[in-house]
């Protein structure tokens, strides 16, 4: 019955939804939600394929689903709802409707019950049907959606899930985990719900056989515990019915021994998991129920036995340590049976080592920790004694996890912790005191100090200080004498040593009343170890142990009693102990601040005098200490500060015998430290310190007699610290170390036949060169630390005098030689460091000179193998300081031999560094010598001096020897510049010889020989600017810079390049006299060295004749005889070409000079000269430059002489004949390289040629002299050769090497050169060429334009002829106004126009006027009464045909582009000029002006159509009679022209008849004629009365065929005139002009006479019948 009301329910319900269902299809919210959701999950489907996030789309589209549900929240659940249950949809799409649900729910809150009961029924049954993984995600949003729902309407929810939890019955999964969920979101709610939820799942418990729902049940209880507790602590918040915690622990207890008794065993470790992790909040409501918590204890074996298995320990171990602290709290103990298991199984995880794959083995050691620690509390003997049994087992793992406990159990702060427990924990420790293993040591260690930490220290005194302190020495005693292959057993004892001083500064820090035993043996520790490592925790226990004592309530009681009873060690000793071991001060962990500490806490006790100064001084030194580390410290400066803090010391004890027991402390020590050592190099600085502060003599003899015999010499830091204290000794104790060593050599018994040495030294015999060596540097030493005043005293005897004595009387092998020049060194520099020295006179100089310079002369000069030539010169340096001073030509000596015996030498291999120092220390001291001895002679002779000494080595063709010559050269050349600056100028001349000397070597094969080089170049230029005091200029500075960089790059190209840069950067520095000096010293060098060199010699020397042409103008003889004199022995056929570039470089620059006198120089010369010639043609920049010289030559006699300012001018304007001007020009033409085209200089060379043919032809040109010819050829001058067709031939080859084949076609096509070559037809030739080249050499038009507006405003008639003629074309081209050149072109033009000089220059000005209307026809509107005045200029005067021709012309082209407007008052003036011209004679003008006329009669307009109509009116009888001209193209003409103006007359009639008049016969030239007169005589006859009679006067008329055409126009008008106007006529008068062409030549003439006769005689007839008149 319950299904069937069920299904009768499901009817209702769904019939509802159907209803429902229409309602949203008519609101069309259902579809609107539809749409939104595929749009959604279109995106979805695009966002999975391109694997990116989420889709702008896909969120706009949720968020118009949630805003919408903002209106209307149950209509869009509803439609949501129905969504979900439209048949096979996707689960994307639900999973997207049930996010889209949460939102709206989260958002709205509570929502009507209906659709709340209806999306509850959905989501259950989808959380509840479970698939696949998909499944699993539907049913978690489902889940999450009833979650949701469930805040606001938790009764319709809840009564959803406990529908589906029934007892006996295995609910689904999901209905578990929405349970748990509803119970954590809703905790109070819930509680009604908890009892009868946990009964059912105990009930499922026996059902859930699956891994996966025990894990979901497992889960779901730790969820409701969590939820039970928080409960329990909030039930003052709860409104429902109260559960006590006894009763969720019942309820709960049988579910805890299920899951441990079953579900703990089960084979799946996730179970286990979930099982374990569910068990601690369980336990946390179980275990405060006292009779539950004992049968809770009931079930540890069986978590215990989980450690066997393969889950993680931590887990099991939180809940055994759960367990045990309770059982702490409450005081409830653990059954006896059980706690021997508790305790193996800990124990066992303590003691061996967790499998690999447990993740939390550190963190499960620290709970088992505290499980140990909670078994102490409650069970401490029980534990104890199962360590005791541990221990007894004697495995290192055992017993050291067993002491690890103990620790733990030992740091544990506990009150509860019972004195009982650590008295049984030590006693566990003594056990094992005896075990000799390294990690049991460190564990017992560990515990000791724990024990101090922790407040027992009464319980370690006695075996616990004595254990430490046997466990110092023992370590240390192992440390310092440890075996090689033992690298383990080191490093662990290591760590025994470490654990051991981390627990002597703990006991030393905590515990009080320290034992007289421990103390001393800490301070022995000090004194005797070796091992230093271990020296600054015992140095910071000691002090910690001092200033514990020191501020004790019984201080100085305790002190004195103890002073009594330790034996402390001395003073002395323990400052020199100390002082020693803090010369390396951050050795040991930074031991250096530890033993500051300790001295100023033990002041006091060590000496309290001092006391006061080491409260001052320590604090100072320690703050450098720690301001610096290792890394950034400073050796000396800290020795120095320790002698300073020494000497302050010492100084308070002055007038005592301290500071000689302080020097018996030191020098005891000696034996103490290796050598070479840091604590040992200060030992001896120390002890000679000391004893130099010594009072007794004696007693410091003693000491030093006793130094010098247990010395070894023959070991090099031992002895060079014995010089070191000989010579700080001798600072205060002069007298006594010289007294010392006279002693010594005493003792020796030295003589020069016997050396006794050895006996005094059994174990280490002395060679006698050693110990002469020695005695050497010693006497040298004692001169440097010796008192000035002593110095003086006794330098030249005994101190230089023993020094020269041992070096003369030995082998002089190479270290008898070294420690020679090291005393002679050490002597100089202090006879230097002397104030007020200056009267003072080295006796011995001369022959410690001589001495050295043997030395330095026997060096050999293939090798280097000591460092004998370093020290010679730096003893020679020394000494050249030193009076008497070496002479000039001393110095001079010194040097020479120095640089042969340093530069010839070659560079070591990169691979030995010993002899690369060496080097490089030789070098330094060769530049120093250098130095000392130039500063003797600081001036330009001194310099120049110095330059000739190394100018051979400079030039040498050895690369090692020119590097180190010419760093060297740099080195001192800096030198100079500083001192002398601009005291001493430079000689004239100098300069530039420095600078030559120099320059090749920037391009050196060698990367350093360029840069010093560069650097040497600078340092002159330096020098240069502080004398003439000049200022170079940042750019300047920057460019040389770069130079710099560019030089040491490995390219020679750009090497060279960057020299010649240098070379531009620093020419212009030099005056004219130094450019001459720097290139006469350039050549000179040329050939000295390689390839390199010499190109960059000439490079340089191009260079500067290319940046200096302008001021050389006076010193081009000179250079160019440098150059010519050298030019002849030049082998190298590069440096052959260089140079001659450069002597074509300076014709470049001197153009105008040079060029004349090339031009002027016969043929041939000599072979050098010869091949410059054939450089030059062959040479394409430079024969650029002589094309350009050639024109301008050329040019020049176009345009007006100027008188010469200047040497340059004499030499420019000097005569050349035009023939040889023109005949170079063609040879370099022919001779220059095909493949330059010569693009940049074809415009001007191709006219000012054109000038020249056109100045040739001309009647004033003459004819060339022949001796020009030589200069291109030998023998007489062939007849064909002149300036003509040397001009025309030059154009040719110009034209062939541009390679134009089509105008070079079109020329010969044309005869374009046959035109030019003729007087006559030479400006048609002229102007066919223009407009060729201005078609096909588009790149050159604009160059061309400029070159035609020059020629045009040109003197010389010629030119401007020629250049209007080229103009005439470039008019007609839009190229002069594009380029802005229309205007210059017109006003030339203007003027052209105007003068009446010549006829075909103004024929061409108009004619280019005219063409303005083709090529700028915009701008013949601006220029319009420029253009109008011209024209009609050349109509008025009294100009040739030809003028007035072209005038015409031009107005006919400009008023194309004109307006009547445009005008004004000229067109009355051209109308009636025109007119003129229509009976003109000749029959071009005639032609001119009717088609003039017609262009008129086209433009005009309203405002001038009465005026023209007017100007037809007088030109029609011309007009009528000229259609019948003798020339057919003016009849034609004069024809177009008529009937264009026939609408002027303003009749239809006759416009209509026109037609194509100018295609009319002549019988329809009649039959016009006669309408025209018909209509004439009806409306104007009085105008065809005035026709007939101008008609008349054309009747003789010079031109055959006017006279018959105005006989017969005459027949028609008089036909067609009124009796009115008969009446008027003068027969007579007509008739016997008709009867005079009766006698005409013409019979044509004569028969137009006759009938126009019978035509008069008719209409007189006529007239007269009319008339009444017989």
């Amino acid at each position: 019955m319950a299904e069937a009301a069920a299904d009768v329910n499901g009817d209702v319900s769904e019939e509802a939804e159907d209803a429902e269902g229409l309602a949203l299809d008519d609101s069309g919210i259902y579809q609107q939600v539809t749409n939104l959701l595929d749009i959604m999950d279109s995106e979805s489907a695009k966002t999975d394929m391109a694997g990116a996030g989420l889709d702008m789309r896909k969120t706009l589209a949720s968020v118009i689903i949630t805003e919408k549900a903002t209106a209307e929240p149950s209509m869009v659940i509803c439609a949501l709802t129905r969504c979900l249950k439209v048949p096979e949809i996707s689960t994307q799409r639900k999973i997207n409707i049930y996010n889209i649900l949460q939102e709206i729910i989260q958002q709205e809150g509570e929502l009507e019950e209906p659709c709340v009961q209806r999306l509850v029924s959905v989501a259950s049954k989808e959380m509840r049907e479970i698939s696949e993984v998909e499944g699993y995600t539907k049913a978690e949003v489902a889940s999450d959606t009833l979650v949701a729902l469930s805040r606001n309407h938790f009764s319709l929810v809840m009564y959803e899930l406990q529908h589906h939890l029934k007892p006996l019955h295995l609910t689904d999964e999901f209905v578990v985990v929405t349970l748990a969920k509803l119970a954590n979101g809703n905790v109070f709610e819930f509680m009604p719900y908890m009892g009868i939820t946990l009964a059912t799942i105990f009930t499922m418990l026996r059902l859930a056989n699956e891994a996966k729902m025990r894990q979901v049940i497992c889960s779901a209880m730790e969820t409701f515990c969590e939820t039970v507790q928080f409960y329990l602590r909030h039930l003052e918040d709860s409104v429902y019915p109260v559960m006590t915690e006894e009763q969720f622990a019942l309820k709960l207890f049988p579910i805890y021994r299920y899951f441990v008794t079953v579900w703990l065993r089960h084979h799946n470790p996730e179970v286990k998991m979930g099982v374990v992790k569910s068990l601690k909040p369980m336990l946390s409501l179980l275990l405060p129920n006292d009779e539950l918590r004992e049968q809770v204890y009931d079930y540890i074996p069986l978590l215990l036995a989980e450690y066997q298995g393969s889950l993680e320990a931590i887990f099991i171990t939180q809940v055994l340590r759960q367990i045990l602290e309770v059982s702490v709290v409450t005081n409830t103990p653990i059954p006896q049976m059980q706690l021997n298991p508790i305790f193996s199984e800990l124990h066992v995880q303590v003691c061996t080592k967790a499998p690999a794959q447990h993740q939390y083995s550190s963190q499960n050691l620290m709970e088992i920790v505290h499980c140990f620690i909670a078994l102490a509390r409650s069970y401490p003997k029980e534990l104890m004694k199962f360590f005791f049994s541990q221990m007894e087992v004697g495995k290192e793992a055992i017993r050291v996890g067993t002491l690890t406990l103990i620790r733990a159990v030992v740091s544990a702060e506990d009150p509860k912790m019972s004195l009982r427990t650590i008295y049984l924990a030590i006693r566990v420790v003594k056990n094992t005191l005896s075990d000799a293993r390294s990690k049991v040591r460190m564990a017992i260690l560990r515990i000791i100090g724990q024990l101090a930490l922790s407040g027992y220290q009464d319980r370690i005194k006695g075996w616990g200080l004595k254990y430490v302190s046997v466990q110092l020495t023992l370590s240390t005693y192992k440390l310092t004498n440890h075996r090689d292959n033992f690298y383990q057993r080191d490093l662990e004892e290591k760590m025994v040593h470490k654990v051991t001083m981390d627990t002597v500064k703990i006991i030393t820090s905590s515990v009080s009343g320290m034992t007289n035993e421990f103390w001393v043996r800490l301070l022995c520790y000090i004194m005797e170890t070796d091992y230093t490592e271990a020296l600054t925790p015992i140095c910071i226990s000691l002090t910690n142990l001092a200033e514990r004592q020191l501020h004790s309530k019984d201080a100085e009681a305790s002190m004195s009693g103890k002073c009594k009873h330790v034996d402390l060690p001395a003073p002395q000793k323990l400052l020199a102990r100390l002082l020693v071991l803090m010369s390396s001060p951050y050795k040991g962990e930074g031991r250096g601040i530890a033993m500051l500490q300790l001295l100023r806490t033990l002041s006091h006790s060590i000496a309290p005098t001092m006391a006061s100064v080491w409260e001052q001084e320590i604090p100072l030194l320690i703050r450098y200490l720690e301001e610096h580390t290792e890394f950034t410290w400073n050796q000396k400066a800290w020795e120095d500060k320790l002698i300073q803090f020494l000497r302050l010391s010492l100084k308070t004890m002055r007038g005592t015998s301290w500071s000689l027991r302080l020097s018996k402390e030191l020098n005891n020590q000696i034996g103490s430290f290796d050598s070479p050592s840091l604590e040992k190099g200060f030992l001896y600085r120390a002890l000679g310190f000391t004893l130099a502060m010594g009072l007794e003599a004696d007693k410091v003899e003693l000491l030093l007699l006793e130094l010098l015999y247990k010395t070894d010499y023959s070991n090099d830091f031992d002895q060079e610290g014995v010089v070191l204290c000989f010579g700080l000794c001798a600072r205060g104790q002069a007298r006594t170390v010289l007294n010392v060593l006279q002693d010594f050599e005493d003792g020796i018994q030295e003589s020069e036949q016997s050396w006794q040495i050895s006996a005094w030294r059994k174990d280490h015999p002395w060679r006698r060169e050693t110990v002469k060596s020695a005695l050497m540097v010693m006497y040298g030493c004692v001169s440097s630390y010796c008192h000035p005043q002593m110095l003086l005293s006794h330098v030249d005897t005994p101190i230089t005098a023993k020094i020269i004595h041992h070096y003369s009387s030995s082998c002089q092998d190479i270290s008898l030689k070294m420690a020679f020049m090291k005393g002679v060194v050490q002597v100089t520099r202090a006879i230097r460091s002397i104030k007020d020295q200056e009267d003072f006179h080295f006796a011995q100089k001369p022959t410690l000179t001589r001495l050295v310079m043997a030395i330095l002369k026997a060096e050999p000069t293939d090798h280097l193998a000591s460092p004998v030539r370093t020290m010679a010169m730096d003893a020679l340096s020394h000494l050249s300081k030193l009076q008497p001073f070496y002479s000039i030509e001393e110095s001079n000596e010194l040097m020479d031999i120095s640089l042969h015996s340093v530069i010839s030498l070659r560079p070591p291999g990169e691979d030995n560094e010993s002899i690369k120092t060496l080097y490089a220390n030789m070098l330094r001291s060769l530049e120093q010598l250098m130095e000392s001895l130039m500063q003797r002679q600081l001036d330009p002779r001194g310099l120049q001096e110095m330059v000739h000494l190394l100018e051979k080595w400079i030039l040498s063709e050895k690369e090692w020897e020119r590097e180190k010559a010419t760093n060297l050269h740099l080195y001192l050349m800096q030198i100079y510049v500083q001192s002398v600056g601009v005291c001493i100028p430079l000689k004239l001349g100098q300069f530039g010889t420095l600078v030559g000397l120099i320059a090749p070597c920037t391009c050196d094969t060698h990367q350093r020989t360029r840069v010093a080089s560069t650097n040497i170049l600078s340092s002159l230029l330096d020098l240069h600017a502080s004398q003439t005091c000049s200022l170079w200029d940042a750019a300047k500075e920057k460019e040389l810079e770069k130079c710099k960089e560019d030089i040491q790059d490995t390219n020679a190209d750009k090497v060279f390049c960057a020299s010649s840069r240098i070379a531009k950067v620093v020419c212009m520095e030099f005056n004219c006299d130094e450019v001459v000096s720097l290139i006469q010293k350039l050549c000179e060098n040329i050939g000295a060295m390689d390839l390199p060199h010499d190109k960059a010699a000439v490079t340089w020397i191009g260079t500067f004749l290319q940046m200096r042409a302008r001021e050389l103008e006076d010193k081009v003889a000179e250079i160019l005889g440098a150059i010519l004199v050298h030019l002849p022995v030049v082998d190298h056929p590069e440096v052959r070409r260089l140079l001659i570039e450069g002597i074509l470089l300076l014709a470049h620059y001197h153009q105008e000079t040079v060029l004349t006198s090339l031009l002027r120089q016969p043929l041939p010369m000599e072979s050098h000269l010869t091949e410059v010639w054939l450089t030059a043609a062959q040479n394409v920049p430079f024969a650029r430059t002589m094309l350009h010289g050639l024109m301008g030559r050329l040019q020049s006699r176009f345009t007006p002489r100027v008188n010469a300012t200047s040497k340059a001018d004499i030499w420019r304007l000097a005569a050349v004949d035009p023939l040889m001007t023109l005949c170079t020009i063609h040879l370099l033409l022919e001779k220059l390289d095909r493949e330059d085209k010569l693009r940049d200089l074809f415009p001007d060379l191709i006219y000012t040629l054109l000038l020249q043919l056109s100045s040739s032809l001309r009647p004033e040109a003459a004819s060339p002299v022949l001796k020009t010819w030589r200069l291109v050829h030998t023998g007489t001058l062939p007849e064909e050769i002149n300036l003509e067709r040397i001009t025309i031939k030059s154009m040719q080859l110009l034209l062939k090497r541009i390679n134009n084949e089509r105008l070079l076609h079109a020329l010969e096509e044309q005869s374009v050169w046959a035109l030019l070559e003729d007087s006559l037809t030479f400006l048609e030739g002229v102007g066919l060429l223009a407009r060729l080249c201005l078609q096909d050499m588009e790149s050159d038009r604009l160059r061309l334009s400029e070159l035609v507006l020059r020629g045009m405003a040109s003197e010389v008639l010629s030119c401007r002829v020629s250049s209007t003629a080229v103009c005439v074309e470039f008019m007609s081209h839009p190229i002069l106004y594009q380029q802005k050149l229309l205007r210059p072109a017109v006003m030339m033009l203007e003027k052209g126009a105007e003068q009446e000089e010549d006829e075909a220059l103004r024929v061409l000005s108009l004619r280019a006027l005219g063409h303005m209307a083709l090529g700028a026809p915009k701008k013949v509107k601006q220029y319009r009464k420029l253009l109008l005045e011209q024209c009609l200029g050349s109509l008025r005067g009294p100009a040739s045909s030809s003028v007035t021709v072209e005038g015409m012309e031009t107005l006919t082209k400009i008023l194309a582009e004109l307006r009547e407007g445009d005008m004004g008052s000229s067109f009355e003036a051209v109308s009636e000029l025109c007119r003129v011209f229509f009976d003109n004679e000749s029959e071009l003008l005639r032609l001119k002006a009717f088609v003039l006329f017609g262009k008129l009669a086209r433009m005009v307009g309203i405002s001038k159509k009465h005026f023209f109509k007017g100007e037809v009116k007088r030109a029609w009888v011309p007009l009528l009679l000229h259609c019948q001209d003798p020339c057919s193209s003016t009849a034609h003409a004069c024809r177009a022209t008529m009937f264009r103006c026939v609408h002027f007359w303003g009749w239809r009639s006759l416009e209509s008849s026109s037609g194509q008049g100018h295609t009319k016969t002549d019988k329809e030239m009649t039959v016009f004629q006669t309408s025209m007169c018909s209509i004439l005589t009806q409306k104007k006859p009085a105008v065809l009365y005035g026709f007939f009679l101008e008609t008349m006067s054309y009747v003789k008329n010079d031109l055959l065929r006017i006279r018959i055409a105005a006989c017969k126009l005459a027949g028609i008008i008089v036909k067609q005139l009124s009796v009115h106007y008969l009446k008027k006529l003068d027969w007579p008068a007509l008739r016997n002009s008709l009867q005079e062409l009766q006698l005409d030549s013409d019979p044509g003439v004569r028969k137009a006479a006759l009938e126009t006769l019978k035509v008069l005689d008719s209409c007189s007839q006529h007239w007269q019948l009319a008339l009444g008149l017989p």
